[in-house]
């Protein structure tokens, strides 16, 4: 019989403004711990050498990470113009030098090529899976792959700042999966000069800001008190991107069952997956089919 987990039922979302230098799982185990949380999990990792907006899921909450992780995130970066490393970052070995250094007006013209839907291949050391181990395992196990290129959707990238020859700061605003290791190393290589990312920071994700997320020692100071669990955030914010349908009092059992109920609606599709309230609370997850929501996912009161 398997051990009942430890922690209380605490359920919604805590940004955490990721510092440089700790996995996004050490991140999520740390919060976890401060909270006394029975159950937790992120909505996209981040490097560990990367900064910013890591949304830690609680309890219910955890049910909404798929919406998050679906929407559309904010990343600044550095690049490195003139090398490129074997992890298409600064924690790499350089592997190629170039002497060219592009002006503004050709990283600009050259940015074009990365908007829109793209195809990009990951990094070698990333954790997409190659025959069912991860490819950053073999790579450090000095075994090149040839990895396969993934869809990407770019919805913006722009040069922001040059702070000297060697060095451009950009902004990107992506879908899910981007892998901005790699659009650094792509864009090195169309603009002739090779580049890596230097530092990274994502700004936010999804409804999530970088500026409104605690620090890690905050949460530290604040760990196993109430201060703390005044910075969680509804697990409802991590619906916003799906219309909502109202349910009446006799539908939250039906659904939290599992089971079709009526709910009122407007503006909403045929066949749109929807979440259901009752009083602002989340009840369901599903499909709106005229009047009634068949549920996919149900959340406990």
């Amino acid at each position: 019989m398997a051990r009942r987990r430890k922690g209380r039922d605490i359920s919604g979302w805590l940004v955490v403004d990721k510092p440089a230098g700790i996995t996004s799982t050490a991140v999520v185990n740390k919060v976890r711990w401060a909270l006394d949380a029975k159950k937790a999990g992120h909505a996209g990792t981040l490097d560990p050498e990367a900064t910013g907006v890591l949304a830690v899921a609680l309890g219910e909450a955890t049910k909404t990470v798929p919406y998050i992780t679906d929407a559309l995130k904010a990343y600044s970066f550095t690049m490195r113009l003139g090398q490129a490393t074997n992890t298409d970052d600064a924690e790499g070995e350089v592997i190629a030098t170039s002497d060219l250094r592009p002006d503004d007006d050709a990283i600009k013209a050259a940015l074009g090529a990365f908007v829109g839907d793209i195809m990009q291949v990951p990094p070698q050391f990333s954790a997409v899976k190659v025959d069912g181990e991860r490819a950053y395992k073999k790579a450090r196990d000095g075994e090149e792959m040839s990895l396969s290129a993934r869809p990407l959707w770019v919805e913006e990238l722009v040069l922001v700042d040059r702070l000297d020859p060697d060095h451009a700061v950009l902004e990107m605003t992506c879908g899910k999966g981007g892998y901005v290791r790699s659009i650094a190393r792509d864009l090195g290589d169309a603009l002739g000069c090779k580049a890596h990312v230097k530092s990274l920071r994502r700004i936010w994700s999804g409804p999530f800001q970088a500026t409104e997320g605690v620090t890690l020692e905050q949460v530290d100071a604040m760990a196993k008190t109430p201060d703390l669990d005044a910075y969680l955030l509804p697990l409802e914010v991590g619906l916003v991107d799906l219309p909502e349908v109202r349910c009446l009092a006799e539908s939250v059992a039906k659904l939290r069952n599992g089971n079709p109920a009526s709910v009122i609606a407007s503006d909403v599709e045929y066949g749109e997956e929807v979440w259901a309230s009752f009083d602002g609370q989340a009840i369901a997850v599903g499909t709106y089919r005229g009047g009634e929501l068949q549920p996919s996912r149900v959340f406990v009161g």
